[in-house]
């Protein structure tokens, strides 16, 4: 385990090679969302990581995340709770467990995950008699078609954008993409480009809809992410080892 000096120090060096990274093409440090990727992580390591500055922490499993998140808030009571996302794959039989946790879900890879999310927030809402908060949602896009990722294909987004986007109790706010393990973050750069474009011309077609985030970059090619438009990079190794 990482003292709390080393976790420190760590984090200082990924939010610099961010802040390069995003001067390298013109882009503003402050436009990139850092999210520390706990998997495995124990709640005291992430209470540690906590105090040394960070503050939104994404989970992959739904059944580790929620106790996780409780525990954590006890550790750094009575600070204010941690910002917490989801960002591996959720099953659609699962998506309930999800809403007491989490603020946003990146992994939305179906209609269906959709539909369950928007309408657990609206019964949460019945129950307290009140207009729920919507949960932000990414889609999820298997931007080449790799056979052992989940997401939409490019083909099928269009017509998933225009379901979501008006469903109530969610809001849609972008794309998020998981790009292959390779030799050098050069070879990933194709994946976050095409996302990017995907984005751009979603954009264009759905001029009232906000998708201003890109979820894309992890450990090993969080700077080209950051060099193709990320908003959010999600980082787990090169913090926590």
């Amino acid at each position: 385990m990482l003292t709390q000096e080393e976790l420190r120090q760590r984090i200082v060096a990924v939010r610099r090679r961010i802040v390069a990274a995003a001067n390298r093409v013109g882009r503003h440090p402050s436009e990139i969302t850092l999210v520390a990727v706990t998997k495995t992580q124990s709640p005291e390591t992430v209470a540690q990581a906590y105090t040394a500055g960070l503050r939104i922490f994404g989970e992959n499993r739904v059944e580790e995340a929620g106790p996780k998140a409780a525990d954590v808030a006890r550790l750094i009571a009575p600070a204010a709770p941690p910002i917490w996302h989801m960002i591996g794959h959720v099953q659609s039989r699962k998506a309930r467990d999800v809403l007491p946790w989490v603020a946003m879900v990146h992994s939305v890879d179906s209609l269906k995950l959709a539909e369950r999310l928007g309408r657990f927030v609206m019964d949460l809402g019945s129950v307290e008699e009140k207009e729920p908060e919507p949960l932000s949602v990414l889609l999820e896009v298997n931007v080449f078609g790799e056979a052992s990722k989940y997401g939409l294909t490019p083909e099928e987004l269009p017509s998933i954008v225009k379901a979501v986007s008006v469903l109530r109790g969610i809001r849609l706010q972008g794309l998020m993409t998981m790009a292959p393990v390779v030799d050098s973050p050069e070879l990933a750069r194709p994946v976050f480009s095409g996302l990017r474009l995907l984005r751009d011309h979603l954009a264009r077609a759905h001029a009232g809809l906000d998708l201003r985030e890109l979820s894309m970059g992890m450990s090993d090619d969080f700077e080209v992410a950051v060099e193709e438009g990320a908003t959010i990079v999600r980082i787990g190794r090169a913090i926590f080892g």
